[in-house]
């Protein structure tokens, strides 16, 4: 098959690289000339493990192309994938104008003399009702009364963890296949065949909701953990004797996963989702108090663990932060808590080095590189390399997320907020 994919960031590089592996010719779409050309050259546009590879076999086999208009892409295609952005809006709703746009262009390129319908599968996170209310009248405005003839709309959410997205994406924990009437989509079954996952064909507003349940219990789960934590360590309590007490129970406590005390929840999807569902809950008149409270409690965690780790250290000495981005083994710092441990630390006058491997500043692209520059607008001049972390000499190390493992460091006193002990 041709699969076109709209928005070539994590989600959309990753699922290019997989399904070209599998054999089908994939041209990626973005507005981004930058990412575009480093796919075109057979290079990935984003830090994710094994994904140079997939992309530049499938580049060499001439199967994977990038283009940043669409043009006649669509006219021999069988599914469009549409994988960009829903940030968050100031009233924390999501901000929909890449889906229009997005959608308005994909509307447009289809012809009226397609011998099959083309499948457009949606994968970015939208508030569910967006297919039948924003979606659905932009493909009859465009289209007319054949609009339900020449496309098929699926929601398919994806499920993949930064740093595992190869793994997820060929091992996902279920595959949900959204559509109009809850029936099969033929297209989107193909495109899955060979993926061993329970498949839940379903109605486009369950399939809609699933990452909003999903994504909130995480955040709800990483946000219990944390302030049973925060007591814990208050009241010189082993946090992590209780953590393995209550994980062990896998009858009630469900699973382990997301439950250790530790780092606050960040990244690209609990933040917003949450954010998202909040003002869902609100909207429509129903009382989501934890829900509600997970924000400020993830807001008070990041501030437990910035006092909690610069107690009794004089403003000024020499701190080295280890692991910037939300994730090791990814570049992507939206909503990363340790770009708000950093800020913390240069506002409270300390000296700040950087280090995190997976980050190189010239590299960073769109929301990416927004969310840097706007909260840390000296990043260039922060970060060190390995040699210059080992050589130089500390008052405290913050390991973010265990990559301290990987250094020599002169320095003992090192904390890790990762977890806590």
């Amino acid at each position: 098959m041709k699969i076109a994919i709209f928005g070539m960031g994590y989600v959309g590089c990753t699922a290019a690289a997989c399904i070209s592996s599998q054999g089908h010719t994939v041209v990626g779409i973005d507005v981004s000339s930058k990412k575009v050309d480093a796919i075109n050259a057979g290079l990935s546009p984003i830090h994710e493990p094994g994904i140079d590879d997939l992309l530049a076999a499938a580049h060499k086999d001439g199967r994977l192309s990038a283009a940043t208009e669409v043009g006649n892409h669509l006219d021999d295609a069988d599914i469009a994938i549409v994988c960009v952005g829903t940030p968050s809006g100031p009233d924390g709703a999501h901000n929909m104008s890449y889906i229009v746009q997005v959608t308005r262009a994909i509307a447009n390129a289809v012809r009226a003399d397609r011998g099959s319908p083309l499948t457009v599968a949606y994968r970015s996170t939208m508030r569910p009702g967006t297919t039948d209310q924003i979606i659905g009248p932009i493909f009859r405005s465009a289209l007319g009364d054949a609009a339900e003839q020449l496309v098929e709309l699926v929601y398919n959410p994806e499920f993949l963890r930064e740093a595992t997205a190869i793994e997820d994406y060929f091992h996902p924990p279920k595959i949900i296949l959204g559509t109009i009437d809850g029936e099969p989509s033929a297209n989107m079954e193909a495109l899955h065949h060979g993926i061993d996952a329970p498949i839940f064909h379903v109605g486009i507003r369950e399939a809609e909701i699933t990452k909003f349940v999903d994504n909130t219990w995480h955040a709800v789960k990483v946000a219990f953990a944390n302030e049973v934590g925060r007591v814990c360590q208050n009241l010189d309590i082993s946090a992590k004797k209780v953590h393995e007490i209550f994980v062990s129970d896998t009858k009630l406590n469900i699973s382990p996963y997301y439950t250790r005390p530790g780092g606050a929840f960040g990244g690209s999807c609990l933040p917003k989702d949450v954010r998202a569902l909040q003002h869902i809950a609100a909207d429509v008149g129903a009382n989501a108090h934890l829900v509600d409270s997970l924000m400020r409690t993830n807001d008070a965690h990041k501030h437990h663990q910035f006092t909690f780790v610069t107690q009794g250290l004089e403003s000024g000495a020499k701190v080295l932060l280890v692991g910037l981005a939300f994730k090791a083994d990814t570049d992507d710092l939206r909503e990363s808590p340790a770009v708000d441990m950093a800020r913390k630390l240069l506002e409270a006058g300390y000296d700040l080095d950087v280090y995190d491997p997976a980050l190189t500043p010239d590299n960073l692209v769109g929301q990416n590189l927004g969310y840097a520059y706007a909260y840390l607008p000296t990043i260039s001049t922060l970060l060190v390399d390995k040699e210059t972390a080992e050589a130089r000499e500390y008052a405290l190390v913050i390991s973010t997320n265990r990559l301290t493992k990987t250094l020599s460091l002169k320095t003992t006193d090192i904390v890790d907020i990762s977890s806590i002990a």
